[in-house]
This record gives C-alpha cells, structure tokens and sequence, in this order.
C-alpha cells in the first residue's frame, strides 16, 4: 500500500500535524525533529503531502491559468502570444505563482471541462472567440476571477487590451491616403472551415472570431470613408494565424486579381506570408500587417504597434493584484501606426 501521512507520524512517534510542518512549515521544528521524520518518510517511500489537496486547504493553489482557444503549441509559435505570455510570466514571478496553460477544445462540452478541471486560482483569457461567454460563466460558476483581452468586454469584466476597430481602421487610412482602393483585407479563419483563399462574406457580422471581426470592421470604415463599400472588397481566409497560411492564402487561385494594388492583413504573421508569396511571383503590392513583432522591423513592414508584453503583464497584475478602485478594473492600451518600406503610393491606372 501507499504510505500514508498518518503512517508516517505514527512510525516517528508524532501528530500528523507535526509531519505536514516538517514540509510546508519547517521553521516550527526543531532541526534534528524535521530530518528525524523526512529520514523515516524517505525510507517508508512517502514523497510528502498530495500538493493538490493542500492546496485545496489552504485555498489557493499559488498558480493562474491562460486560456487559449487555439492548439497548445500556438503559444509558443506566434510571436504575439509569447510576447503575452512574457509579460503574463514576469508578473506572475513577481506575485510568486506559476502558469499553466489551457487549451481549449472546439467543442463546448471540451472547453467547459477544461476550464472546470484546471487548478488555478483564477485565468488570463487570451484571444477568447464568441464562445468567450460560455467559457467565463463556467468560470464564474468556479467562483474564481479573471482578466480578458475580448475585443469586446464586458462593463464588470477585468480586461486589459486597445481598441481594435480604431487601430485597424487607421493603418486603412493610410493606405486610402496614399491613393488604394482595390485593397484585399486577409486574415485567419474568416468563415468556418473556409478554404485558403478568396471568401464571401456579405456581411462583417458573419465573422465568428470578435478580434478578427473588429480588425476587419476597422478596414472597412476607413474605405468606405472614401466610396468602397463591403459587398465589393476582397476577402481572403487564411487557414490559420501563421505566415505559411498567410503565404498560402495569398497563392490560391484568383486571391489577387491584377486590378488589386494592396493587402490589409489582420496579423504581421499574414502579411509576412503575403510579401513572401508576391515577392516570389514579381509583383509589387502594398502590404500592412498589425502587432510589430520583432520580424515585422527587417521585413520593412507598415504596421500597428500595440504592446504585446505589456498586456500580458497588464492583465495578470489585474488578476493578482486588483485595484480597489473599482474604475480602475479595465486598461485601454495605446497603439501606433507604424509607417514602413512595404507600402507605397498606389500605381496610376
């Protein structure tokens, strides 16, 4: 059988209290009274208390959860993600608590019990889709808090992000400036399980994913500030957020009919695929992207700067350390257009 706490403290002679202390509280015994009971725990083969049922009496568990929606390995692949996740990090070192990263299933049921089973003292969601909702009321059935980066928050939510829709209208704006109107907007899973390449999408509504959907909203307002209304822009689906997807978007069959003159993609990751697809084929297009990760610089890419390390600091401060200020409980991040080699004047037709 297993030993036991128990079977520890009656082997030493002592109270199971007195064998907890001897791990979790060792400035209560003496010296030689800890190695007496670690010395007959080691030989019984009793590695010390379960952490988790310790933790479940102490009330915490000295960890905080990030929420992705997409496959574990994105957090470590996309530059932006691991800029959150870096400044998630040097918080949490800060508050000395740990991480432990959570995806989540495409399916409710999955993505429900994920959050259910997670032992963390409260969650970062990080690029929740519209199921964003239904993930924070399981979370609020756990009654453990939470800070969100939604493109949409709600008025009580703890929420650390920018403004989407302005950010991405005004990298549109430079491009309607500098004379385009047959711009063609990319960006990753626009329809459900749309092909890489060219989509119909009648209405920017149908877009599922709210971060996606601002950005694409935000396009859409700077050119129909100059007469190019929805039903005649160019949608292009990427299969994921990732620049061999933005690459391959970019290639499908008619994805950039000659009388295109540029490229508005919601990510640099996209916008990196699509320069490397034109470059290959000849053609010089005007391309923006948005984030400024590091490889956006060498690119010479136009983009939209926000502060990826700082939101992911942001939010866990939010969610280890709440302000008592009760107004204080969202941040509305700056951004900045970023003016780069990668676009230019539009040709005269």
């Amino acid at each position: 059988m297993k030993p036991t706490l128990r079977a520890v403290a009656e082997a030493v002679g002592v109270s199971r209290s007195t064998v907890s202390n001897a791990y979790s509280r060792p400035d209560q015994l003496s010296r030689e009274l800890r190695q007496r009971i670690l010395d007959t725990a080691r030989e019984m083969g009793y590695a010390g208390p379960d952490p988790t049922a310790r933790s479940l009496r102490r009330g915490y568990v000295g960890a905080i959860g990030v929420l992705f929606t997409s496959r574990l390995s994105y957090a470590f692949t996309d530059p932006f993600a691991t800029q959150f996740l870096t400044g998630v990090a040097q918080a949490a070192e800060r508050h000395d608590s740990s991480l432990l990263l959570v995806p989540l299933p495409a399916e409710a049921a999955g993505a429900r019990k994920a959050v259910e089973n997670a032992a963390v003292d409260g969650f970062c969601v990080y690029c929740g889709g519209d199921e964003e909702g239904e993930i924070v009321d399981t979370i609020r059935d756990r009654g453990l808090p939470f800070v969100t980066t939604s493109a949409r928050p709600r008025a009580e939510d703890r929420w650390v992000g920018i403004d989407e829709r302005a950010a991405a209208r005004s990298v549109a704006e430079h491009l309607t400036g500098l004379g385009h109107r047959r711009i063609a907007l990319l960006a990753d899973s626009v329809l459900p399980d749309a092909a890489p390449g060219r989509v119909r999408v009648r209405e920017v509504a149908e877009v599922p994913h709210p971060t996606t959907r601002e950005r694409l909203a935000g396009f859409a307002d700077a050119l129909a500030a100059v007469g190019v209304d929805w039903p005649h822009l160019t949608i292009l689906s990427a299969a994921d957020n990732s620049r061999p997807a933005g690459a391959a978007a970019v290639r499908a069959p008619d994805a950039l009919p000659e009388p295109i003159t540029a490229v508005l993609a919601c990510a640099d990751v996209l916008a990196l695929g699509a320069l490397d697809t034109l470059r290959d084929a000849g053609r010089h297009l005007s391309v923006t992207g948005f984030d400024d990760i590091a490889e956006a610089a060498p690119a010479g890419l136009t983009t939209v700067r926000q502060p990826g390390v700082e939101k992911g600091r942001r939010a866990a401060e939010l969610l280890l350390d709440p302000p008592v200020d009760p107004d204080a409980h969202q941040i509305l991040l700056p951004t900045t257009l970023v003016v780069r080699t990668s676009t230019g004047p539009a040709p005269r037709s």
